[in-house]
């Protein structure tokens, strides 16, 4: 992706949650400039990743298979200092844009409609023995505290409001209709691991080359500097 791509969503992104009525931490509007003088008090943000996430995936079609995501908070079970065992994120979705599918080995989520447009899923139960394969088993959907079976991969809507409990080893996607509107989605979980606890029915990477085009507007969380001593 080009940064000049990313400032693009970053900013659409920050427009939408305005119209939203929805708040940032003050840590989500600090320039490049800022991070390089902040010093280890901030070291909760670094360690756990928290922060802006723009990606395509490493495939470099930002407009089909991306995700613009905000990780609010976050504990670490591989570190003791961070004891949290809840994270949550806000995301925005584009129309036509779907979030690969893939399941969690550990991490229980709701996906939220936050506001916008409608929110698509598809479920299925993975194969533990056999993670790579998707059963054909009818899929007991969780949401808003009603519980139904749907068969395997069809389609659930969500409208603003709702959401999904979803498990794990449910094999997941979501992702907006081409002729509908964007959408804000919340989520609400366990402890977030992206190294250890995301497994995709294909493998596709975590974060986009980037092409520095123009300054960064925001850094992502992977992109912090070191803390000044």
């Amino acid at each position: 992706m080009k940064r000049s791509q990313i400032n693009a969503v970053i900013r659409d992104f920050e427009g939408m949650l305005k119209d939203c009525r929805f708040s940032l931490p003050p840590f989500l509007g600090f320039t490049p400039e800022e991070w390089r003088s902040k010093g280890h008090e901030y070291d909760e943000i670094r360690d756990n990743a928290l922060g802006w996430d723009i990606t395509d995936y490493g495939e470099g079609d930002f407009a089909v298979r991306g995700l613009s995501l905000i990780t609010l908070r976050n504990g670490n079970t591989r570190d003791e200092r961070y004891t949290k065992t809840y994270a949550e994120k806000i995301m925005m979705l584009y129309p036509g844009q779907i979030c690969p599918n893939h399941f969690h080995w550990h991490k229980m989520e709701d996906i939220i409609n936050r506001g916008g447009g409608r929110l698509c899923f598809r479920l299925w139960n993975a194969d533990r023995e056999d993670e790579g394969r998707l059963m054909e088993t009818d899929v007991l959907v969780c949401r808003d505290g009603r519980r139904y079976p749907v068969k395997a991969g069809s389609e659930i809507v969500l409208v603003p409001g709702e959401s999904l409990s979803l498990y794990p080893y449910t094999y997941h996607e979501f992702y907006v209709p081409a002729d509908g509107e964007k959408v804000l989605v919340g989520e609400v979980s366990m402890c977030n691991d992206d190294n250890c606890d995301n497994r995709f029915f294909e493998p596709i990477g975590r974060f986009p080359t980037i092409e520095e085009d123009e300054p960064p507007y925001r850094l992502l969380c992977n992109e912090y500097p070191p803390a000044k001593d």
